[in-house]
């Protein structure tokens, strides 16, 4: 498992330069947390430590209730959040939170990013959904976005005042995620300074994200 667990230890920490690369986070805020794949384990980033200084040694090694099995530093202030997702979530191998300045604007509102994209439609195959608002440092954010994003097909959602929470099949696709939820709400927030977007008819979505989720990409033609 030692192998396993330094493998994921080193994908966290280049995944959190994608955070700042695409401008996702300022300062020490926002984290990248991956499942260790066949183990009740998580690794996420240590709390308060700075991008340039993260590397794959301070990342923390913790059990799906939150508790730091292994590291040096505190974990990050959002890890029962991400806990709560892996234990309720199986499906997801990866989690990531940002405060991305036109996706966390929408949540600012508490109000979801509309389907109004090709881009959407592929990614998230439905509006960008809003959570509740819950405070940090218990499992109340985790919760909020287990139920907002149950039987929803988008990987992400703006929890309420807050900011960004993106799930995926592994942290990469995570990253992807947040990433896309970025560029599609400063999109649509522009389209609505020129009027209304147009809405996307849900047949179109489906067959849109249907032909993204299962034949785009040199991967899936392959298979």
């Amino acid at each position: 498992m030692s192998d396993t667990v330094d493998l994921i230890r080193r994908q966290v920490c280049d995944l959190h330069r994608e955070l700042v690369r695409y401008g996702l986070v300022v300062w020490t805020a926002g984290n990248v947390s991956a499942r260790v794949p066949g183990e009740d384990l998580l690794v996420i980033k240590p709390s308060g430590v700075d991008y340039d200084e993260l590397t794959p040694q301070n990342m923390i090694l913790c059990d799906l209730d939150g508790r730091v099995v292994e590291g040096d530093f505190a974990p990050s202030s959002d890890t029962a959040a991400h806990a709560y997702v892996y234990r309720h979530r199986a499906d997801v191998g990866g989690v990531v939170h940002t405060h991305s300045t036109y996706a966390s604007a929408w949540a600012a509102r508490g109000e979801p990013v509309p389907c109004v994209l090709t881009a959407m439609a592929d990614e998230f195959g439905a509006e960008i959904p809003v959570g509740p608002f819950a405070l940090i440092g218990d499992d109340s954010i985790g919760r909020g976005i287990v139920e907002t994003l149950a039987g929803h097909r988008s990987p992400a959602v703006l929890m309420k005042s807050h900011g960004v929470f993106t799930i995926g099949r592994d942290a990469r696709a995570a990253v992807k995620a947040a990433v896309m939820c970025e560029d599609v709400a400063r999109t649509v927030h522009v389209a609505r300074q020129l009027g209304e977007p147009l809405p996307i008819a849900q047949a179109d979505i489906d067959s849109l994200n249907h032909r993204y989720q299962n034949v785009y990409g040199q991967q899936r033609a392959a298979q």
